[in-house]
């Protein structure tokens, strides 16, 4: 709860303490009028907004999570918890940097009062909902005292997506692992037969060759992994033409996260200043939300270098970023990711046509919009 008075407040006050301190010392009946009726009226002002109101109130958002273009619907709930009737009041709703007025009527003890709000989602964001405020001010609005009612609410505008289901699995497959070149003494991939050294596992004994040549023999296998999947973006504004290109990035980065989740594989997306989480894919749509471009963002140059830091594990990288990077700035930012990764440079430039070329372990693609994407994926793995 606090009292503010207004900028027109104050000069109400200054212009009427002039008037009432020179009125009375230069003898000016006229001027000294002027400024004692500025002070009854700040006075008047500052009565108006004494007291306050016994509300119960509720800011119920239908849906926190919804996507670009649709509606986020809301419902603010005023209950007059006082034992007599309440004067007509002034809630205040902030949604991100603009403000939502609501008048409350009169209400008799415990009568509720509600009203409905939509949000328009045109933009991918995080809106902060909130807090409610009722406010209790003059008609002149020289000052006002308002009360917080509730905690604000962050409402998440996803970005769009298109559906992947069957798309990467040529790219992103798992299955039983992908075996290195590392021997190991313990793993599911059976690679030779050595002689026994002490200290080895007796469970690892091959008992038949063992029998056979009159000495101990164990198995040696090869380390397998898991596929882990390494989503990088560019965050730096001078990879992108404009805002709407960074959006189909950050479209491309979310339907690939949503998917690879999906599929249970292991995932690392890197975006922005840190890795994203990705538990579920709520949570990782939740963190898309609020990427932002950055002057002091990675851009192209350095994606390679974050995965080769952040995800060097990673089996599979899709550097994505925007149409500006040349060809050569792309096989520069791939060429730090970890060797023997299959790294995916995805450029989106919108209305572009969908291009794939591949060298090795490396492929330079080309997007145009966001429904090109299984098309690309496709061609990528073919």
């Amino acid at each position: 709860m606090g009292l503010r008075v207004s900028p027109v407040g104050w000069g109400v006050a200054v212009v009427a303490t002039f008037g009432l301190v020179l009125g009375r010392w230069l003898g000016w009946l006229e001027l000294a009028t002027i400024g004692a009726a500025l002070a009854a009226v700040l006075v008047v002002s500052l009565v108006m907004t004494a007291g306050r109101a016994r509300y119960a109130i509720r800011l119920d958002m239908a849906d926190r999570r919804v996507k670009v273009g649709e509606r986020a619907v809301g419902r603010v709930e005023v209950r007059n918890v006082a034992r007599r009737r309440s004067l007509p009041s002034r809630v205040e709703l902030p949604v991100g940097s603009s403000v939502a007025e609501f008048t409350v009527p009169a209400l008799a003890p415990d009568a509720e009062h509600d009203d409905l709000f939509a949000i328009p989602t045109a933009r991918r964001a995080v809106i902060v909902v909130g807090p409610v405020r009722s406010v209790r001010g003059d008609p002149f609005g020289l000052a006002r005292r308002s009360v917080r009612w509730t905690r604000p609410v962050d409402l998440y505008v996803h970005p769009l997506l298109v559906s992947l289901a069957g798309a990467s699995s040529g790219l992103l497959r798992d299955l039983e692992g992908q075996a290195t070149r590392d021997l190991s003494d313990s793993d599911l991939s059976f690679h030779a037969l050595r002689d026994y050294v002490a200290g080895d596992d007796r469970r690892y004994i091959h008992w038949r060759t063992t029998a056979r040549r009159g000495s101990l023999m164990v198995k040696q296998f090869e380390d397998t992994r898991r596929t882990q999947t390494a989503l990088a973006l560019a965050t730096d504004p001078r990879d992108y033409a404009d805002d709407d290109e960074f959006e189909l990035a950050v479209s491309v980065i979310a339907s690939l996260g949503v998917q690879t989740i999906r599929e249970e594989r292991d995932l690392a997306v890197l975006a922005g200043p840190g890795s994203l989480r990705v538990e579920t894919p709520p949570l990782l749509l939740d963190d898309c939300s609020g990427i932002q471009l950055a002057s002091s963002g990675a851009g192209m140059a350095l994606l390679g270098r974050r995965v080769a830091r952040e995800a060097a594990d990673a089996s599979v990288a899709m550097l994505v970023t925007g149409s500006v990077p040349s060809d050569a700035d792309l096989r520069l930012g791939a060429r730090h990711v970890p060797s023997g990764t299959r790294t995916v440079v995805l450029r989106c430039a919108r209305g572009a046509d969908v291009s794939v070329r591949t060298q090795g372990s490396l492929s330079l693609a080309t997007l145009g919009t966001l429904d090109d994407l299984p098309r690309l994926l496709r061609r990528v793995t073919a």
